[in-house]
């Protein structure tokens, strides 16, 4: 823009002159504009990046700008680019609290993916169902979503601890194990487990002989599994992501432990197997089919999208996706398919969210209601074991 030299301004046709140079100079340089002049789509994730969860967050925040940028490259949504602004909540409930009111309040989003763990997501809920924003969770904890009468605005993709549960237990019958000990992390991820545990087995007619817990940042749990040991078990059930459940299962090998060795899908990505160092060997956990897509059938409903998602993974960062990051995958595509419909309206998001009766995803095959906004079933979970090193289907 160029000002006129030599002619003096005062009073309103200064004032109205600043003005106009402030209100151009912002148009010029305002974020998020594509091309065509049209505004993009604003959307937040608060992911475990760093801190003791930064296992599920890092090939979540991978996935999520993977994914990102292949939309934009084939045009964005409705002709409009995507701008995913993504912030490190440090596996911190109070870095998760700030970095979504930020997202909300300062960027404007329309929506927010995260976080990884159920702690943070459940401090972050609050504020997503205050501000009328739609939140996908990427958390476990049932209580993340229910009841959904409660929690009009969050959904999430990862399967809840009472579906994870249903398997186990269901597993432990089959196998005539009626006498259990069940450790677990001292945090809501834990907590959420080990009380869906305690009913399920319950009505199961499967006692929990022995409850013990430990902390996130514990390296030894050769205490609590002295208990184990001398609690005369059928099997260990532990409820864990890593490093934690790596270590307790060095831990359990360690001491010499016979019994099956159960988890969570806590424990479902390969930086489990590694930290391990071969004391995995034979542990059994329930995970979605990304885990094993290699030993699917072609005729699984799921086979076309696990393929897509691990080439396009493999291809950009040179390793295998994670179950975490898958479960990303389906936060951005759920969210997308709502944006296409909704457009830039955070309430009409939501309801597009809720209309999603049937969305075949990498965790499972998706069916949102209003009555449900997790939408996934047991069916979602396949029973895994390691062999060699590797995640092996158990038929």
């Amino acid at each position: 823009m160029r000002i006129m030299r030599g002619v003096k301004l005062t009073g309103i046709a200064a004032f109205l002159l600043v003005v106009l140079i402030a209100v151009l100079a912002a148009g010029c340089g305002r974020s998020g504009t594509g091309t065509g002049g049209k505004d993009a789509y604003k959307i937040g994730a608060v992911l475990d990046i760093t801190g003791s969860s930064s296992s599920l967050g890092v090939p979540e925040r991978n996935t999520l700008e993977m994914l990102a940028a292949k939309v934009n490259a084939a045009g964005g949504i409705n002709g409009r680019p995507l701008e995913m602004i993504i912030l490190d909540n440090k596996s911190d409930e109070t870095e998760a609290v700030l970095a979504v009111k930020k997202l909300i309040n300062t960027d404007k989003v329309l929506a927010v993916i995260g976080a990884s763990s159920s702690g943070p997501s459940m401090a972050m809920l609050e504020v997503a169902q205050k501000e009328g924003v739609p939140m996908i969770s990427l958390a476990a904890a049932s209580k993340i979503v229910e009841p959904a009468s409660e929690r009009k605005w969050v959904f999430k993709t990862a399967q809840s601890d009472l579906v994870t549960v249903s398997k186990l237990v269901s597993y432990l019958k089959e196998k005539g194990i009626s006498r259990v000990a069940f450790l677990y992390m001292n945090n809501a991820y834990g907590d959420g487990g080990r009380a869906a545990f305690a009913q399920a087995a319950q009505k199961a007619g499967i006692e929990v002989a022995l409850e013990e817990k430990f902390e996130a940042g514990d390296k030894d749990m050769t205490p609590q599994l002295s208990k184990v040991k001398a609690a005369g078990v059928q099997a260990a059930v532990v409820w864990a992501i890593p490093p934690s459940a790596s270590i307790v299962t060095k831990n359990f090998r360690d001491m010499g432990l016979s019994i099956p060795l159960l988890h969570s899908h806590g424990a479902g990505n390969q930086n489990f197997i590694d930290l391990c160092a071969g004391a995995a060997e034979g542990v059994i956990l329930p995970l979605g089919r990304l885990a094993v897509a290699e030993q699917i059938p072609a005729s699984d409903p799921q086979k076309a999208v696990l393929d897509e998602y691990r080439k396009d993974y493999r291809q950009k960062y040179g390793e295998e996706p994670s179950s975490f990051g898958g479960y990303a995958h389906d936060a951005f595509w759920l969210l997308a398919k709502a944006l296409e419909k909704a457009g830039a309206d955070r309430a009409a998001v939501r309801g597009e969210l809720e209309k999603i009766s049937v969305y075949v995803g990498v965790s499972g095959i998706f069916r949102l209601s209003p009555e449900d906004h997790n939408g996934l079933g047991e069916d979602s979970l396949v029973l895994v074991t390691v062999k060699n090193g590797r995640w092996a289907l158990i038929e």
